[in-house]
């Protein structure tokens, strides 16, 4: 039957390791996640609000390894490892090529990403020669000028601005398009390869995904898989194939190194990276997220069920069989109803109602979705009535379930800014033009329909990896929500856009 069909093995494996040592490890999460806010330099949870509430429950049962606390603009995220302290002997950290890591993108102080205001800082440290400053793809151009201070700053402005790493994609054999016309600020993109600039994803949280990579280029197809779209022959391979696919991709491509991950290395990789979850657990003005019923933190998250189209917003859930429920986040429900707290903390207590007043938003806000390459052509519905969860189908990660790249807009010409290239594009057989700054899974596929989609992330641990988007367009998740409000004309009043805001920096 259908739901036997839908198991990731692999994730289940990595899960059920997980469940292991959660269970066998002990102690309170609670008590733990304070010590770590308790370190130097971290800030503290106000006494009168902590006197007056009473413990989060069952993540007080949770084991595991918390990792170090790491500051963000919006308080403190943390990382949680199913697997025990890091090993950094894990291939994750060993150096490849022109001297890069996993870690040289991938940063647990940001989110396991990596963000402008670090890149900076390790910019001035090293006077530009970390090994994240390779002209292969950390410049604007491979053959940008680097000869000087300020030419390496110049060479380097989208990676220090906004966190973009150069990928270089040609049109493909047999595309349905051209390419006609190129814009590029930096004088090297052409139909043998383009220049796109992406964020990268974050290498934690991946027991989420359903798709591997912005373009979904990692996310390989598979006859013989048994994890298959619901009434198709759409079928993929398991997570850890495309992840252990991706990490050796990396290392050839991003860490330049004639010779692969042998396969000991690349399942060495899938596994340390599965086992990290990561989340924000403090607020600056909510304070603790576990506390008074809240369900933040990354000890929950690491028992958050998913599977292959758990709550798909088409099909329904693949295995109970269920209706889609588009009550995805409920991490915050014991907020909604909030009492005032005592006088010295009533900003806190705000805050919480805030928060929760932003998740039933994320959840129920009715949007009428129109001009969605995937939804509204693939359905062929003018108008799709949805909510925020119509793309974030997946409860309390905010993933989408099933592999669903879509084109929001988001790298139209009318969104160009001067600092990206722009690209028109010319459907061979009808002549109608498209100017793009990234062509996004239509570069993979050859199809007119996929220019401009993309996969959207896993949404915990946002607030640790600022900017936004998979070109960094959005610098703050304020941002964020203004890109939707216009986008889809949803008529947001200021008190819903903070709101909204402040949920999605809890996450």
């Amino acid at each position: 039957m259908w739901p036997r069909k839908t198991r990731l093995i692999s994730s289940a494996i990595v899960y059920l390791a997980a469940v292991l040592v959660l269970s066998s490890c002990g102690g309170d999460t609670r008590d733990r996640t304070d010590r770590l806010l308790s370190s130097k330099d971290s800030v503290q949870p106000d006494p009168a609000v902590r006197t007056a509430e009473q413990p989060a429950d069952s993540a007080s049962d949770t084991g595991g390894t918390l990792l170090q606390a790491d500051g963000n603009d919006s308080g403190k995220a943390v990382t949680f490892s199913a697997m025990g302290a890091i090993d950094k002997t894990n291939p994750f950290f060993k150096p490849f090529g022109n001297g890069r890591t996993c870690e040289s993108c991938h940063q647990q102080n940001d989110g396991w990403s990596i963000t402008p205001r670090h890149l900076r800082e390790r910019f001035v440290q090293t006077a530009g020669n970390d090994p994240i400053f390779a002209l292969v793809d950390g410049a604007n151009s491979p053959l940008a000028d680097v000869s000087t201070a300020d030419a390496k700053q110049a060479a380097y402005s989208l990676l220090l601005a906004k966190g973009l790493i150069r990928v270089g994609l040609g049109i493909p054999d047999g595309a349905e398009f051209e390419l006609i016309r190129t814009d590029d600020p930096y004088g090297f993109a052409s139909a043998k390869e383009l220049s796109l600039y992406r964020r990268p994803l974050p290498s934690t949280n991946l027991r989420f995904l359903s798709t591997v990579m912005w373009d979904a280029r990692e996310t390989s197809s598979d006859p013989n898989s048994i994890i298959c779209i619901v009434g198709t022959a759409n079928c993929f391979a398991p997570l850890n194939v495309n992840l252990a696919r991706q990490s050796d991709g990396a290392v050839r491509g991003h860490a330049e190194a004639v010779l692969g991950l042998t396969e000991d290395e690349q399942q060495a990789i899938v596994t340390f990276e599965m086992s990290l979850f990561t989340a924000q657990v403090y607020d600056n003005a909510a304070q603790m997220l576990t506390y008074e019923g809240g369900r933040g933190g990354p000890a929950r998250l690491a028992t958050q069920d998913f599977y292959f189209g758990i709550n798909d917003v088409l099909a329904g859930d693949y295995r109970t069989h269920q209706p889609f429920d588009p009550n995805v986040m409920t991490l915050y429900q014991a907020w909604r109803d909030i009492p005032e707290a005592p006088k010295s903390a009533t900003g806190v207590a705000r805050a919480r109602r805030a928060i929760a007043r932003g998740e039933l938003l994320f959840n129920t806000k009715p949007i009428d979705i129109v001009g969605v390459g995937g939804i509204n052509d693939d359905l062929k519905v003018p108008v799709f009535k949805g909510t925020c969860t119509t793309c974030h189908d997946a409860p309390n990660s905010g993933n989408h379930s099933t592999p669903m790249p879509l084109n929001i807009g988001l790298s139209d010409a009318s969104r160009r800014t001067p600092d990206m290239p722009l690209y028109a594009l010319k459907h061979k057989f009808t002549g109608e033009v498209i100017e793009t700054t990234d062509p996004g899974r239509a570069l993979l596929t050859g199809l007119w329909k996929d220019v401009g989609r993309f996969k959207g992330p896993v949404l915990r641990g946002l607030a640790a990896r600022p900017p936004y988007f998979h070109n960094g367009s959005a610098q703050d998740l304020e941002a964020v929500v203004d890109f939707y409000d216009t986008r889809f004309n949803i008529g947001f009043t200021e008190e819903e856009r903070a709101d909204l805001a402040a949920f999605l920096k809890a996450l």
